[in-house]
């Protein structure tokens, strides 16, 4: 593999890097100096996040710059503004933000005071992922620190900017990952996504207006305000600039989280990072970016992973997290076990997702276990189709059914060789055994 240029997880490897002292000594807080003290203005700060491309790295690869663009006008609005920062990290198989909140908690700090400079917030809040212990107590010890510091609460760097962080834990509800979602469970309600619109630039937490974003994303912002939109533009592609961390697992010999430029094929990350297929086998299948892009073909493996690329193939770049599948797993057995994943986190509000998911559960074990019929094969797309796309309040009951379609369109081979033989092909339990996530890589 040709030399790569690193920054996300550069420190990331430096002991104690969680401390303030550690993310000082390595350049932290310039680009938030750079901001507050050498003239900035808040619409030059949007304009150089806009300029530089950086797309939301947590799913629909969003324009982050023009998404800070639709908060209204403080002058013309004089509500109370917020950012909440998806820290919720629920998706199968992604681990990525997991190693930036533990590893690195003072670049999202200092990512989230400059988004607040920039939309000009009273308050950012970050909803951590319950599960995530010890990342949400590294993050709570960074605020702590550039407290005493000086860095957050009033009059940042001796400046006129204020702006507080807050924390704030899950309870392990993957339906909190939606952003309104996200917002109905900081305001202490059950975690039940909104209808649209409103959309919360204009009606977020509380009724104000707010921007919601991931770990990721947020933690780009310093980098590009430190180093510019041109040096931003010059990694990655065009549409999608930057590098991007990938979290690869499954049946891969190396599983860890790589930082790698957007565009590198899934390919090249998969043998040269991750040590290819585990156990000298071949690849069946993979995920692109978490288990609601669906599986594809080892055919698709050349794909560069960039959003724009992984859409030409019928996909989603979501969030990067590849999960690869080799000869022996169950694309079957695969298929049910995200189906109840999916049908144990649907909040119930839509008839189509409350009923819909546990009908793709109960169908795809019905033919893994021998006893579907070949109706059950077409029953699957109709549910599939009558679920997505569009057709909830959230797109849970989309991320159900994309998985369901793909299966259909890449392996429905597999679901009828289990319905003419009456039982499973495979070993059981191919599909997820899988070694254990590996920690992180540069």
């Amino acid at each position: 593999m040709s030399a790569r240029e690193t920054y996300l997880l550069d420190r990331c490897k430096l002991e104690d890097s969680h401390t303030l002292a550690v993310y000082r000594a390595n350049g932290g807080y310039k680009a938030l100096e750079k901001v507050l003290k050498g003239g900035m203005g808040w619409a030059e700060v949007i304009e150089e996040v806009k300029a530089s491309g950086l797309r939301g790295r947590g799913g629909a690869g969003f324009p982050t710059g023009l998404k800070w663009s639709f908060m209204p006008d403080p002058a013309k609005d004089p509500r109370t503004r917020y950012m909440a920062v998806n820290a919720d990290e629920s998706e199968p198989g992604t681990c990525k933000d997991r190693v930036l909140l533990r590893e690195d908690p003072h670049g999202l700090v200092e990512g989230c005071l400059i988004a607040a400079y920039a939309m000009r917030l009273d308050a950012v809040y970050i909803y951590v992922r319950g599960e995530y212990r010890k990342p949400y107590d590294r993050v709570q010890a960074a605020i702590d620190e550039a407290r005493a510091a000086g860095l957050v609460g009033a009059n940042v760097m001796g400046t006129d900017f204020s702006c507080e962080i807050h924390m704030h834990k899950g309870a392990g509800a993957y339906i909190c990952g939606e952003e309104t979602g996200l917002m109905e469970s900081l305001e202490g309600k059950r975690g039940h996504p909104r209808p649209k619109p409103p959309f919360p630039a204009g009606f977020g937490l509380w009724g104000q207006p707010t921007t919601v974003n991931n770990v990721e994303s947020i933690f780009n912002v310093p980098f590009i305000l430190d180093r510019g939109a041109q040096w931003f533009r010059s990694l990655g592609t065009e549409a999608s600039p930057g590098n991007f961390l990938c979290g690869i697992s499954g049946h891969v010999a190396k599983p860890g989280v790589y930082e790698v430029a957007l565009g590198t094929p899934a390919r090249q990350i998969l043998d040269e990072l991750a040590g290819g297929v585990w156990k000298g086998r071949q690849l069946k299948a993979w995920f692109p970016g978490g288990s609601s892009t669906g599986l594809l073909p080892a055919s698709l493996i050349d794909t560069p992973m960039d959003h724009d690329s992984i859409k030409g193939i019928g996909s989603m770049f979501g969030t990067g997290a590849m999960i690869m599948l080799d000869e022996t797993a169950c694309t079957v057995r695969a298929s049910q076990v995200l189906a109840r994943f999916y049908d144990h986190e649907s909040c119930g509000q839509c008839s189509q997702c409350r009923e819909g998911t546990q009908w793709l559960h109960q169908i795809f074990r019905r033919i893994e276990e021998g006893r579907g019929t070949m109706a059950d094969i077409d029953n699957l797309e109709r549910l599939a189709r009558g679920m997505a796309p569009g057709k909830t309040i959230c797109a849970l009951a989309d991320a159900a059914a994309i998985p369901t379609l793909a299966a259909l369109k890449h392996f429905r081979h597999e679901l009828v060789e289990h319905v003419e033989r009456g039982c499973c092909p495979f070993k059981k339990g191919g599909a997820s055994a899988a070694p254990a996530a590996a920690e992180v890589h540069a």
